[in-house]
């Protein structure tokens, strides 16, 4: 039996034992409340045989069908000279029957249900007390709303575990999404990356073979070749650092370079194309390495694809900020504040992963002001090779 399961046989125990004592002074004190000249002792005995039953309310939901039928074997024993009782009868059957409607299977619940409300019939036929306008419409109103309540908090109960389920199964699938984008997207990277180090071990190849054709007639040229091999050199090694940070399978594609900062104004006219009014300012980025060139460009785009798809926005700033050690990309819009609880996608997971990946940070949410106005993308990340 775990913790909770006794903590409720704690409480089911505790509220036993205060109908047994409710009980037990109604009938010796006795209470006003006793109706018929029956057996004190024989009353004694139904209420104890009761109060062990509903200790088990909730461990053996079933044994709540003893309650009724102590006190209709009662009954019949004594050929209906019988205490009627309030709070040593009346009460455990409610409690019964609230414990037979809130717990249990459908089955038990019918059956315990069915038996409280069987016994009561057959005491409204033949105990006379229990046979007055007023009386019957007490009990029976009592028992009907007891009834009722223990429907409800079980179709409650009911509810909230579903609802908990299923916010569990949708945290998992979103969790799980998210996995799936962020691996997609590395793989994505690499593939990129993959190309850019061919592209660059590809640049190298022809200046070492420039170098070594002038070697002996222009030694400015081959020094400025050999200078160019070094740059080209220094930023494929930080690539292939990133590339195996990444744990990627080689992907033999093709070795064309990937798009660049040189490519963004295509998107900025890709975008005013499409109805979106964008002003656009960059700094001079033509020095930043391949891959935080690709970088660049990532982010623009999925930042200018989220605003046309999702923001509802009619113009929208790009900016790309170049600084001494680090480059910012911004990119803001107008759209409707409603945009603050745009949902998150893959594109933005994605950004993360990429900016990430050269040491950087990615902020994503409403415009600054007192009120928030549009959604801004802002990404920021150092320039070095050695990032």
């Amino acid at each position: 039996m775990d913790r909770r399961a006794r903590w409720h046989l704690a409480q089911d125990v505790a509220v036993a034992a205060l109908v047994a004592a409710l009980g037990l002074a109604e009938v010796w004190m006795p209470f006003e409340s006793v109706q018929g000249a029956g057996s004190p002792v024989l009353s004694t005995v139904a209420i104890l045989a009761c109060a062990i039953l509903l200790a088990l309310r909730r461990l053996v939901p079933l044994a709540l069908v003893g309650v009724p039928l102590t006190w209709v074997a009662c009954f019949v024993a004594t050929g209906g000279d019988t205490q009627v009782l309030f709070f040593g009868g009346f009460l455990p059957l409610a409690i019964a029957l609230y414990s037979g409607a809130r717990h249990g299977g459908v089955r038990v619940s019918a059956t315990v249900c069915g038996s409280v409300f069987a016994s009561v019939i057959l005491a409204d036929l033949f105990v006379p007390e229990l046979q007055g306008p007023s009386e019957v419409f007490f009990h029976w109103g009592v028992l009907l709303t007891v009834f009722l309540i223990g429907i409800g908090m079980r179709v409650s109960e009911r509810r909230a575990v579903d609802a908990a389920v299923r916010a569990t199964a949708a945290e998992a699938d979103a969790r799980e999404a998210a996995l799936r984008a962020v691996a997609e997207e590395r793989a994505r990277i690499a593939r990129e990356l993959h190309d850019i180090l061919g592209h660059s071990v590809s640049v190298m190849v022809v200046q070492a073979g420039a170098a070594s054709e002038v070697v002996d007639v222009d030694a400015v040229a081959a020094r400025k070749a050999l200078e160019a091999i070094r740059t080209t050199g220094t930023d494929a090694l930080a690539e292939v650092r990133r590339v195996v940070e990444l744990l990627r399978e080689d992907d033999h594609g093709s070795l064309s370079p990937q798009p660049g900062i040189a490519r963004i104004p295509e998107l900025i006219e890709q975008a005013r194309g499409a109805g979106l009014a964008v002003d656009f300012r960059m700094d001079d980025t033509s020095d930043l390495s391949a891959g935080r060139q690709l970088a660049v460009y990532r982010v623009v785009q999925e930042a200018l694809t989220n605003v046309r798809r999702h923001a509802g926005a009619a113009s929208a700033s790009v900016r790309i900020d170049r600084s001494a050690d680090r480059v910012d990309i911004t990119v803001s819009d107008d759209g409707d504040t409603a945009g603050a609880v745009r949902p998150a996608g893959h594109g933005l997971i994605g950004m993360r992963e990429r900016v990430s990946l050269y040491g950087g940070t990615l902020e994503a949410g409403p415009g600054p002001g007192p009120e928030p106005s549009g959604w801004r993308v802002h990404a920021s990340f150092p320039t070095g090779a050695g990032s």
